[in-house]
């Protein structure tokens, strides 16, 4: 916090650190530096009263707001672990990152406020922490006036904070002490809680920010991310305060109060730097051109994009009509792995030339290389292979929390001696990066990645459901969506209803975004010998290229594909 607070308020106290771009529209609060540091040291300070200490785990479950921000910076400055966990989720799914973190506490809103609806933090922290007995105390700060129910444990924390000191002594960290953790998906059903620490993140975050988007002191940095995500984490908190950046925190949606709502910002706020999913691009571009062009948008220099591949027609959208062909315009790959961006059309020669849809170029330190089926490191251009990275940066992951050994096979032991990120990537004829998707069964469902399996393991707890296998699928506006063939018991009469309790049960476990689009019902689904579903040829019948199958010898029956296809079709007919 030292970095992102008290270096700045030295020399320029009054700078704007954030702009509260909130939900109801028009309605923006300025934040300085020095009343950031003021909001940031009452919070630890009351963090401190109440038991939290250097390496004790805090999770925050609130929507994006100059408190949040503070609430990470507060743990930051005591030495605590916070662990961000996106307002969207189910109780379920905080309850099981709260127990896997062994977090103390829980920072959270009375109520969010999402698209001018009101959304029930404080009710679904109660119903989580129900099961959580690390759990010592629930600060809830208000975010609307309406009053919550307030427990024992729990701790009114505007209230507290007006009676904290305004200045707290930052604690003395090592290099490689965490900082935070934060839960991401892996091809398995339980959530990974990745580590970062303190120095080489904030390095790796700062640079980046500086870097990549040519950020000039002065500039208002618009990202739009969620700081549930590692993008707000690393380019709405830790890069731009690191900067001495103007940041700008979005509540609302791109769709609230209309489909201008991004380009009204832009042009109310200034912002200079607009960094955003292809996802909220590909739903914005249906709305049409008018929306954008009522705006003035003359004061962006950089577009950026995250969170998956960008399409081209997004791409060429998001660059002629958004940025009127005269803004830099970056496709930027990383993960939450990596802490910050690692490919990216700039830093760059000047003026060097930037391809549609292309990540391109590799950041200062990082050493992509492509690898083929048996583990050998593909040579030359205008090639395809697995992307991994051939030596260590400061912002990479350092371990997986709790459970090293996931973490070393997960990144490490498929290509030994190499980080491997999982997704493939081609090498074009002048040696420029372009990704071209995920190699497990991940998916990326409007930017937010899913494991198949925590879906598949939320529909199993249907007592009529015995197998479900679930696929991503391509989807005009998310992307990619979920697909999921199930397995009825015998006896199974109301199919509709099982399929909408489906719906119910993996919105309730993990979150509404991850509800599958589609769910067809077979008599059995495709295995090997060994038990093993087939997902490629589920996948190969959703996108229609049932006519090439592959090799299916190793089905345990062969016959399952005519069976799929064929309720496949009476689905779609349906």
């Amino acid at each position: 916090t030292v970095n992102c607070l008290d270096q700045h308020v030295e020399r320029s106290p009054n700078r704007v650190a954030l702009i509260w771009e909130r939900d109801e529209p028009g309605t923006a609060v300025y934040v300085t530096y020095r009343e950031l540091l003021d909001l940031t040291c009452r919070l630890a300070n009351t963090l401190k009263k109440y038991g939290i200490q250097k390496g004790d785990k805090v999770a925050i479950y609130m929507s994006v707001s100059p408190l949040s921000v503070a609430a990470m910076l507060a743990c930051a400055r005591i030495g605590a672990v916070h662990t961000v966990v996106f307002a969207g989720f189910s109780a379920e799914s905080l309850a099981g990152r709260i127990m896997d973190s062994e977090c103390k506490a829980v920072i959270t809103y009375n109520q969010g406020v999402r698209a001018g609806r009101v959304i029930e933090l404080k009710m679904t922290v109660d119903e989580a922490v129900k099961n959580c007995p690390s759990i010592k105390h629930v600060f809830v700060a208000q975010r609307t006036d309406n009053k919550v129910q307030m427990g024992d444990r729990d701790i009114p924390l505007e209230e507290e904070m007006a009676k904290a000191a305004s200045v707290c002594t930052p604690e003395s960290m090592e290099s490689e002490d965490v900082l935070f953790m934060l839960y991401t998906s892996g091809s398995t059903g339980k959530p990974k809680g990745i580590v970062h620490t303190q120095a080489g993140y904030l390095l790796y975050a700062a640079l980046t920010h500086k870097y990549v988007f040519d950020y000039q002191q002065g500039d208002v940095f618009g990202c739009v991310a969620d700081i549930g995500w590692i993008t707000g984490h690393s380019y709405v908190v830790y890069g731009p305060l690191c900067n001495g950046a103007t940041s700008v925190l979005f509540e609302s949606t791109p769709v609230y109060p209309d489909p201008g709502r991004y380009w009204e910002v832009v042009q109310r706020l200034k912002i200079n730097q607009f960094y955003g999913a292809p996802t909220a691009i590909r739903l914005l571009l249906n709305y049409g051109e008018e929306w954008v062009k009522k705006y003035d948008r003359s004061s962006l220099k950089t577009l950026g994009s995250v969170g998956e591949p960008i399409n081209s027609e997004a791409w060429q959208w998001f660059y002629h009509v958004v940025g009127e062909g005269r803004c830099t315009l970056l496709d930027t790959w990383w993960q939450t792995e990596t802490g910050g961006i690692c490919i990216a059309p700039r830093p760059s020669e000047e003026k060097a030339e930037i391809l549609p849809a292309m990540a391109m170029r590799p950041f200062f330190g990082i050493v992509p290389v492509l690898m083929d089926e048996n583990g050998n490191v593909i040579e030359g251009n205008d090639v395809s292979g697995a992307l991994c990275i051939a030596q260590p940066w400061p912002g990479m992951a350092r371990t997986i929390y709790g459970d090293h050994q996931r973490f070393v096979d997960a990144y490490f032991k498929v290509y030994p001696g190499y980080y491997f990120t999982g997704d493939g990537a081609y090498r074009t004829k002048k040696g420029y990066y372009q990704i071209t998707g995920r190699m497990d069964d991940v998916i990326n469902i409007s930017g937010h990645r899913l494991g198949t399996a925590e879906i598949e393991d939320a529909m199993a707890d249907h007592p009529d459901v015995p197998e479900t296998a679930v696929i991503g699928y391509p989807h005009k506006i998310k992307g990619e969506g979920a697909f999921a063939f199930i397995v009825l018991k015998e006896q199974t009469a109301h199919v509709d209803r099982v399929k909408e309790e489906l719906k119910t049960i993996v919105a309730s476990k993990i979150a509404k975004y991850a509800v599958p689009d589609h769910i067809v019902v077979v008599k059995r689904l495709p295995k090997t010998r060994s038990g093993k579903i087939m997902r490629r040829l589920l996948r190969k019948v959703v996108t229609e290229q049932s006519s090439n199958m592959g090799d299916v010898t190793t089905l345990d029956d062969p016959n399952v594909v005519k069976e799929i296809l064929d309720a496949y079709q009476k689905y779609k007919e349906k």
